[in-house]
């Protein structure tokens, strides 16, 4: 079955790979490495609540600037 590395987005036979799902060791640690570094996130909904709150107060600060 050929599938996409989700990395590097080269198509490669996915039951041939050792490092599924990813196409190569490279590929593999590049992505650790971003989690590693926390360049990757998961929002949560509490995450949105709480940019949604701190988008009201700003509003509500400027909107009494005025």
């Amino acid at each position: 079955m050929k599938v996409s590395c989700p990395k590097c987005k080269k198509k490669f036979e996915y039951y041939d790979s050792k490092s599924r799902p990813f196409c190569t060791e490279r590929c593999k640690m590049i992505d650790l490495g971003h989690w590693l570094d926390e360049s990757y996130t998961i929002s949560t909904k509490g995450d949105a609540m709480d940019d949604d709150l701190a988008h009201e107060l700003e509003y509500e600060k400027n909107k009494e600037g005025e």
